[in-house]
C-alpha cells in the first residue's frame, strides 16, 4: 500500500491532537516546550538516522512511501519523530491527570533501573561490534544514568505511561517491521543489531524507543518548569 507509512503517522496523531483541546486537560497548553523538545531529540535522533541509512544499517521500502526525501531521508520518516512522540507524551499526561498517582515507587523505579542497565552494559560488552545495538544501548545508559542521578523521580512518572504506550507502539512499529503485510516498509542489516526479535520488531527497537520519549519527556519537564518559574515571578 503506497503511503503506508504516512497513515500510520497520521492515524497515530489524529486522536490525540484531537483531544489536546479537550477544556479540563488542556493538552495544547504544552505544545511550545512539546515541540521545542522534539526539535532538540531530533537534532541528535535525524542525524543518527541520516547516518544509518547512508551506511546500509537499515533502510526504507519504497512500496510503502510517496518518495519524497530530505537528507536521503523519507519525508514519513521525519514525521515519525514529530508524531509518535506526540502522541506518546499526550498519553503520558493524559494518565497523569486522570490517574495523578500513577506512578512507581522509589524503590521499584531503582530495581528496574539497576536491572536494565545492567542487561544493557553486559549485552554491550559482548556485541559492542554491532553499530545500532552500541549505539542505541550506548545512549540508553547514559541518559537513564543521567536522570536516575539527577532527579529519580522523573523515571517514577515516567516508566509507567511508557509501558502503557509501548503497546500502540508495539502495533505500529510491527507494522513498520512487516508484521500483517507483506514486506516490512523498514529493512534492517541485522548484522549491525542483536538479530533478536519481538515477532517482527528488532529488540534494540525497544530500547530506541525508551530513549527517544525519555529525551522529550525530560526536556518538556524543564521548559515546563522555567515556565512556571517564569509565570510566578
Amino acid at each position: 500500500m503506497k503511503n503506508l507509512y504516512l497513515y500510520l503517522n497520521i492515524g497515530s496523531f489524529l486522536i490525540p491532537f484531537i483531544f489536546s483541546f479537550y477544556p479540563k486537560f488542556q493538552f495544547y497548553k504544552k505544545w511550545k516546550s512539546l515541540f521545542l523538545a522534539i526539535f532538540i531529540m531530533m537534532g541528535f535522533f535525524i542525524s543518527w538516522d541520516v547516518i544509518f541509512t547512508n551506511n546500509g544499517i537499515w533502510g526504507f521500502n519504497d512500496q510503502y512511501i510517496n518518495g519524497f526525501k530530505l537528507l536521503n531521508l523519507p519525508i514519513e520518516e521525519w514525521l515519525f519523530f514529530i508524531c509518535i512522540p506526540y502522541a506518546c507524551l499526550f498519553t503520558h499526561y493524559s494518565l497523569n491527570y486522570f490517574f495523578p498517582n500513577f506512578t512507581l515507587s522509589q524503590k521499584a523505579t531503582s530495581v528496574f533501573y539497576v536491572a536494565l542497565l545492567c542487561v544493557l552494559i553486559i549485552t554491550l560488552w559482548y556485541h559492542y561490534d554491532r553499530w545500532y545495538t552500541l549505539v542505541c544501548f550506548g545512549y540508553a545508559i547514559i541518559l537513564l544514568g543521567l536522570v536516575y542521578n539527577k532527579n529519580p523521580k522523573i523515571l517514577s512518572r515516567f516508566l509507567p505511561s511508557f509501558f502503557i504506550t509501548f503497546i500502540p507502539f508495539f502495533v505500529v512499529n510491527g507494522v513498520l517491521t512487516g508484521s500483517f503485510i507483506e514486506n516490512e516498509v523498514v529493512w534492517y542489516n541485522n548484522a549491525e543489531n542483536l538479530n533478536i526479535r519481538m515477532f517482527t520488531i528488532p529488540i534494540e527497537d525497544s530500547i530506541y524507543a525508551l530513549g527517544m520519549l525519555l529525551t522529550v519527556f525530560v526536556l518538556l519537564e524543564y521548559f515546563e518548569a522555567k515556565k512556571q518559574t517564569k509565570n510566578t515571578n
